[in-house]
């Protein structure tokens, strides 16, 4: 089974976000693999310990994400690939990132792909059923349960709280949500291994795409951080008093 998986390198979760001149600095700062994408990661070497086959762990950045997919290989994947865009890009979107994999998987035999629900920088959740689109492929977001017997496959889905089991066929792009499982930390003979793991590079123009074919749909207008929520107040006085003064303080904020 030929299985791959879509990876993202985020900021750190407990980094503290600088913005100047509304760009987000990142020098010194903390990078990872995007924790939704971990459950992928994770999802994919159970199904290929179940079914055989090979995990491909596929992202789209540049240089530096390599250390984010020699993470994946030390977790169990088989091999990687870093399409590097920094000197032909200057910005992308999930439209831009989606064809670029897409471009990259079409001539591949793919029976399983595999992706974080949401990336915690951006948060869209477009990327994985943007590439199952182009790629003709079903997709099912925000699972919790995998179940593959052949090319029929058994899925549980969150939905706002609750359950819906699906049934479909591969090929197929999933998306993870958490509660799918509980991603394995690299092994010291994993992160062994994982130095001489193969990992590929390419770049747009390998995959006969120019710079037109992935011009940007959307445009940011402004970056900015949300704003230091206040203080909380104490209601003095009698409870009458409280609960008329909570009541008029209920009335501004609706």
């Amino acid at each position: 089974m030929n299985i791959f998986v879509l990876l993202k390198r985020t900021f750190d979760t407990e980094e503290k976000i600088v913005i100047s001149e509304g760009k987000i600095i990142e020098d010194d700062a903390e990078f990872i693999i995007n924790p939704y994408d971990e459950y992928a990661i994770e999802e994919a070497i159970r199904v290929r310990d179940e079914h055989g086959g090979e995990v491909n762990v596929l992202t789209v950045g540049n240089e530096e994400s390599e250390k984010q997919l020699r993470t994946a290989l030390a977790m169990g994947a088989d091999r990687a690939t870093l399409i590097n865009i920094e000197d032909d890009l200057e910005e992308t979107d999930a439209f831009s990132i989606s064809k670029i994999i897409a471009k990259f998987l079409q001539d591949k035999k793919v029976d399983l792909i595999l992706a974080g629900n949401v990336a915690i920088d951006g948060g869209s959740g477009q990327i994985g059923p943007r590439v199952a689109d182009i790629l003709n492929i079903p997709y099912v977001t925000t699972i919790t349960k995998l179940k593959i017997e052949g090319e029929n496959v058994i899925i549980t889905k969150d939905v706002e709280g609750d359950s819906e089991i699906l049934e479909t066929k591969l090929p197929l792009l999933v998306t993870a949500q958490q509660g799918l499982n509980d991603p394995r930390y690299p092994s010291l003979p994993g992160i062994m291994k994982a130095k001489k793991k193969p990992l590929d590079e390419l770049e747009i123009e390998d995959l006969d795409l120019e710079e037109e074919d992935v011009e940007i749909k959307t445009e940011t207008i402004e970056i900015f951080l949300p704003p230091e929520k206040e203080a909380g107040r104490i209601l003095q006085g009698e409870l009458k008093d409280q609960v008329k003064e909570l009541g008029t303080l209920l009335t501004k904020v609706i």
